[in-house]
This record gives structure tokens, sequence and C-alpha cells, in this order.
């Protein structure tokens, strides 16, 4: 598990008064339908900061879910894509040893200090690469956001391996070191 998160599961405790486990429980009481439901009932009715609510949910939601799993049934269907997601996981890994990667149940971040390129199977036949990259113009292939709101900053749809040329990858390596 990473290193950073065990640390604020560790942390939880102290600074929540409760730990992951009795989180959860309090959190299957509820059944919230929404991320954010649950994000805000944990701040509002116990006083919980947003990090570590936004991290309770997030856990209470994935806990029967290995990393593994999350991401092959991300791919389920759309497995033609997977080569895709291989080549650009283990280009962003090279970046550095202080890349976090956080899968989640539709997409998976990248994140250093901060969340940097995102990526997630649109359809069966796209990826789509969400990247950080403040105050950059878009262009016909750099595109804006799109679906991912504020979470990124542009888009990159991807429909094969060879769209993974120089000019890509140094866009995510710029996203990389723009989250220092």
């Amino acid at each position: 598990m990473e290193k950073a998160l065990q640390t604020m599961i560790n942390n939880m405790p102290e600074k929540t008064g409760k730990s992951l486990d009795q989180w959860t429980s309090i959190l299957k009481e509820k059944a919230f339908v929404k991320h954010s439901e649950g994000v805000n009932f944990l701040k509002k009715e116990h006083g919980v900061t947003h990090g570590f609510a936004n991290t309770i949910v997030t856990l209470s939601k994935e806990e029967n879910n290995s990393e593994d799993d999350l991401v092959t049934n991300q791919y389920e269907g759309k497995e033609l894509l997977f080569p895709i997601y291989e080549k650009l996981h283990n280009k962003i890994e090279a970046f550095g040893k202080d890349v976090t990667i956080t899968p989640k149940k539709t997409s998976v971040s990248f994140i250093r200090k901060r969340q940097f390129v995102l990526i997630k199977p649109a359809t069966k036949k796209r990826i789509d690469l969400g990247l950080k990259l403040p105050e950059k113009p878009t262009t016909d292939r750099l595109g804006n956001s799109g679906p991912f709101g504020t979470m990124c900053t542009h888009r990159v749809q991807i429909t094969s391996v060879n769209d993974l040329d120089d000019e890509l990858i140094a866009w995510m390596k710029e996203a990389y070191e723009k989250a220092n």
C-alpha cells in the first residue's frame, strides 16, 4: 500500500477519533449513493477534515477490490485498450520514484504532490488521457478537459498505441514536472 496513504490510515484514529474500520461501518449504515454525500456527512456530522473524509469514503467503497481488480474491471469489454493503458502506465511510472498510482473504479490517477495525469477508458475504442497543464493553450490534439472538469486542464483522446508519440510523452512529463 502506498506509504502516504498508509500513514494517513495509521493517523486516522488520532486525527478523526475513529479507525478506518469504524468509519467504514458508519458509512455502511448510511449507504450513500454519491461519493460527495458521504464526504459531506463526515465533514458536517463528525467534523472530519475534507482530506480524511474523502479518503475514508474512497477506501470504504473500494475495500473489497484490490488495485489490480479495479484496473481489470475498467477494461472489461474494452480489452483492446489495455495495451495502451499499460504503455501509458509504464511511461508515467518511469518519470520518477515519487509517482503515486491510484486506481479508482473508472479511472487511474497519477499523483506527485497533486494529480497530474488521469487515464480513463472512455469508450470501447478510446482512452481519455487527462492532463494538468495550467496555462497551456489547447490545440486540436490537446483539447479542453471535457468530462474531466477541474480534475484536469486538458484531454487527449487516444485510440491506438501509435498515439503515444514523443509529443504526448512530453506533455505527460511536463504535467509531472508541474505537479512538484
